[in-house]
């Protein structure tokens, strides 16, 4: 599900609201998640899950082209956790 399908399923979900607000409210909380995760802060949603960000050390790779040896900077790699209730919910259309 990408965000433009997120949008229509929570727009079909409340009639008593407009696309546009949907829409916009979408935006506004992706938009935080997304600047409170890049400033390196942890944002936690009961029951659904934890965002944040992995540090990953420098360390030596190879091109895989030409065999050549790099080196990899460090970075932070942003991750996702899920949560017990997530980890717990029935897949749908699993036998």
């Amino acid at each position: 599900m990408n965000r433009s399908d997120l949008i229509s399923k929570l727009a079909e979900q409340t009639p008593n609201l407009q696309a546009k607000d949907v829409e916009l409210g979408v935006r506004v909380i992706l938009d935080k998640l997304a600047t409170t995760i890049s400033k390196g802060n942890r944002v936690e949603i009961r029951g659904f899950g934890s965002f944040g960000l992995n540090y990953r050390k420098p360390r030596n790779g190879r091109n895989p082209k030409t065999g050549a040896k790099i080196e990899v900077a460090a970075k932070y790699h942003p991750r996702f956790k899920p949560g017990k209730a997530l980890k717990e919910m029935p897949i749908q259309g699993e036998k």
